[in-house]
């Protein structure tokens, strides 16, 4: 598998295309977002792997350009911000994971594999999940309620689909964030609860039927009100 690496760091990029080269894959470089968002789109690469600060395009405006190119390629991230907010505009922007700096090469190693799997995952059938009102068109990536187009980001409808594969079941933040931003992600901030709002504004506010409930110390439930 080929895998783009974009880090402006000499060391730090020679340090990873080395383990990756030694872990089977080849491994294109860039030095900054303009020449990777080049590769990117010339190329066929299993996963991305960018860090935010790079000269050019920087890691978020990277991500922003290659999604609005329909490029569905998926990204991790790799910054030295470890804020709750500077995660939810990595994940606003398109990217698929994000790992903070310092990280052992074994956690990226483990998270590319995770990407690169995924990848190879075609679905080959339309694939419709409906509930409440609310239509999703899994292949074709768009949501409605009640016949009106809802517009959702790519991770704004992971949390969607989860929750609707898991209707009337109390699903805990842990729980959330392990499948839908995956691994060992950081249940420590607010990213769930956040993107739990984004959702219920777009799902649930102009509706009278609200299907996203609090289970006060649990978690949440996706089910329609009684």
């Amino acid at each position: 598998m080929k895998l783009l690496v974009i880090e402006d760091e000499p060391k730090m990029l020679q340090a990873i295309q080395q383990g990756l080269e030694e872990s089977q894959f080849e491994v294109d470089i860039a030095y900054d977002g303009l020449i990777a968002k080049r590769l990117a789109m010339k190329n066929n690469y299993a996963a991305i792997i960018t860090d935010v600060i790079i000269p050019g395009l920087n890691g978020f405006e990277l991500c922003r350009q290659l999604r609005a190119e329909g490029l569905t390629t998926p990204i991790l991230l790799l910054t030295a911000l470890g804020e709750a907010e500077d995660k939810i505009v990595g994940f606003d922007s398109g990217a698929d994971q994000y790992l903070t700096k310092p990280f052992q090469f074994a956690e990226l190693l483990a998270r590319v594999r995770s990407l690169t799997k995924r990848g190879t995952q075609v679905a080959m059938t339309a694939q419709t999940l409906r509930y409440g009102g609310i239509e999703m068109n899994l292949d074709a990536k768009i949501v409605r309620r009640d016949d009106q187009l809802i517009d959702l980001t790519a991770r704004e409808f992971a949390l969607l689909e989860f929750m609707m594969r898991n209707q009337g079941r109390v699903l805990s933040k842990p729980e959330i964030a392990e499948h839908v931003w995956d691994l060992n992600f950081d249940t420590g901030t607010n990213v769930v609860e956040v993107y739990i709002n984004y959702l219920r504004k777009k799902i649930d506010k102009d509706f009278p039927k609200k299907l996203i409930h609090t289970q006060f110390g649990m978690g949440y439930v996706f089910k329609e009100s009684e």
